[in-house]
């Protein structure tokens, strides 16, 4: 059997092959943290710090309420908040009172959220007064009994709140005096009148959160996720990261309904004794003043994010000494990339290098990361203790050999319960081998080699196969990536009539290179040196900006949908 399950301790020193886990509740992970260290601080907002005493109050407080307006053991509530306070209260709230966490993007479309509150038979829903007309708009179309709406300026020390109520306060449209909803001040005093037992006694087993995911065949569906799901993930983290101690800060500007930013810098942090810098809406430039005024210990984010962040003027010689642990994951760090920011990371004084991630939604986030002393050009790393990897060929479980490519396959400690929903494909992506193991298909191409490294080869659904050969997108873009007139690319496959699909690539160029034939040609020059001739593009075509995800990826299926679209209305006009 060549499946990867790190020994660590051979690769670093200091990480143990397995870990004893934590058999309580999410909630139950923060008060063990609050009884050791009850004066420091859980998480800052805005100018605001709040202790890991004052938190566990609020969760509790909240948790009261929830129980007030009828919420029990197994009850769904959607929350749809930005990283704030009272997204922290109410996860964990309805963690304390058994319910699940139904974690959705506040800017999602109506008809998006009137499916992801159908999809999970959500009972109540928690949002800002800036999304209320959404949700009023879509509440007869489900089961939905109340609505709480939270405020910003609520959490907010007295001078930031007159500042924010001068600027993006006066935007948001004020809500009827008559609307049915909870407004937050209200809902956390309906805890008074709860005088019964408000915390309801859950397993490490028992079902927590759903988040929101493609799996893998691309359409959307509710992942179910346990408490022993978040909190080992929470230990893996940690001691793949033994530098750290109760109090380092991190930067949670990942979105809190993301697997990457609740299980990563949100509950990592708060289960571990951390402190989270609450950043409610990214910027590059928020970013990275917080970055350098919070003198933060631990970043991530996405590659789009650090390619923002390279090119943010006056970002040159910011102080990045502070800096213990640099993340990227959510997508492939281009080669190309990661020296450029390794590289500008060194000249700011940060003593380390940026470390790529993998991981799915299917267990939670992370699952693989590369070691702190030991990095391979094209490596996403190493799994984590009590996770493995093997590489398959795809929808089998045939292993194949070191350095072949297959499909990923994972399983531990993270892996999800099921598909909300949707049995036949939970059966599909979760098989149990002769091992004994419940294994993720995830649907993604990888290599791995003699020492367990996993290299990460791109999407199968997102394979282009071109006169028969097998082109993977995201190897393109690392060679594109890496050309001095290209900033950023994305490349897809469109129809030719004789190949079946062709290579597009779309540009987004380097300040002062201008957007000619010339440029295209001298593009194509670079790519016929560089790549094979059956991959060459077809097209080229330069983007000011490249369409985003909502958690900053790039959006390449808009760029598909925009070509078909496209050759749709040219048939049509022909």
């Amino acid at each position: 059997m060549i499946t990867a399950k790190t020994p660590w301790k051979d690769h670093i020193g200091d990480m143990p092959f397995t870990l004893d886990y934590f058999q309580g509740t999410m909630f139950e992970g923060l008060e063990r943290q609050a009884q050791l260290h009850p004066g420091n601080i859980a998480f800052d907002f805005m100018g605001k710090s709040t202790t890991y005493r004052e938190m566990i109050k609020g969760i509790e407080k909240c948790a009261r309420s929830l129980k007030t307006i009828g919420i029990r053991e197994g009850d769904k509530v959607t929350i749809a908040l930005p990283n704030c306070p009272q997204a922290i209260y109410m996860f964990y709230a309805v963690n304390l009172v058994g319910g699940i966490a139904n974690m959705v993007h506040p800017l999602s479309s109506e008809k998006e959220l009137e499916f992801y509150i159908n999809e999970s038979n959500s009972v109540t829903v928690v949002t800002l007064d800036q999304f209320y007309g959404k949700f009023e708009a879509i509440r007869q179309n489900t089961k939905v009994v109340n609505i709480v709406i939270a405020r910003i300026k609520d959490e907010l020390t007295r001078p930031m709140r007159a500042g924010y109520m001068l600027t993006e306060g006066r935007k948001i449209q004020k809500i009827p005096a008559d609307a049915p909803v909870i407004m937050w001040d209200k809902f956390m005093q309906l805890g008074k009148a709860c005088f019964w037992n408000y915390k309801v006694e859950r397993k490490a087993e028992d079902p927590a959160v759903i988040l929101y995911s493609g799996g893998t065949t691309g359409t959307t569906k509710g992942i179910l996720l346990s408490n022993r799901n978040f909190n080992a993930l929470a230990q893996q983290v940690i001691a793949a990261n033994p530098m750290f101690r109760p109090g380092d800060k991190m930067l949670a500007a990942m979105p809190i309904f993301h697997g990457f930013g609740l299980g990563v810098c949100i509950h990592t942090m708060l289960f571990s004794g951390g402190r989270c810098i609450l950043v409610p809406r990214f910027t590059p430039a928020s970013y990275a003043k917080l970055m350098v005024k919070k003198k933060v210990n631990f970043i991530a984010g996405v590659p789009t994010l650090y390619e923002a962040l390279l090119r943010l003027p006056g970002m040159e010689h910011a102080d990045l000494s502070s800096l213990k642990g640099v993340f990227s994951g959510g997508d492939s760090l281009s080669i190309e990339l990661k020296k450029k920011l390794d590289k500008y990371l060194s000249g700011c004084g940060c003593p380390v290098q940026v470390r790529e991630g993998y991981g799915t939604t299917e267990t939670v986030t992370a699952c693989c990361l590369t070691p702190r002393h030991m990095y391979k050009e094209g490596s996403i790393g190493l799994p984590f203790p009590d996770t493995y990897i093997k590489i398959v060929e795809p929808g089998t479980d045939k292993e194949v050999p070191y350095g072949e490519e297959g499909e990923i396959l994972l399983a531990g400690p993270t892996v999800m319960m099921e598909y909300v929903g949707h049995p036949e494909e939970t059966a599909n992506t979760l098989r149990k081998h002769a091992d004994g193991l419940t294994w993720v298909y995830t649907g993604d191409l990888g290599t791995m080699d003699e020492e367990g490294f996993i290299y990460f080869k791109g999407r199968s659904k997102r394979m282009i196969v071109s006169s028969g050969y097998n082109i993977y997108p995201a190897q393109l873009e690392n060679v594109f990536d890496a050309s001095d007139l290209i900033s950023m690319s994305c490349v897809i496959g469109i129809p030719d009539d004789y190949k079946m699909q062709a290579v597009k690539v779309f540009c987004v160029l380097k300040p002062g290179v201008p957007k000619t034939d010339e440029t295209k040609e001298a593009i194509m020059a670079y790519a016929r040196k560089n790549i094979a001739k059956y991959s060459l593009p077809k097209e080229i075509e330069f983007r000011d900006e490249l369409p985003k995800t909502l958690v900053g990826k790039v959006a390449y299926r808009v760029l598909e949908e925009e070509e078909k679209a496209k050759l749709e209305k040219e048939k049509k006009e022909a």
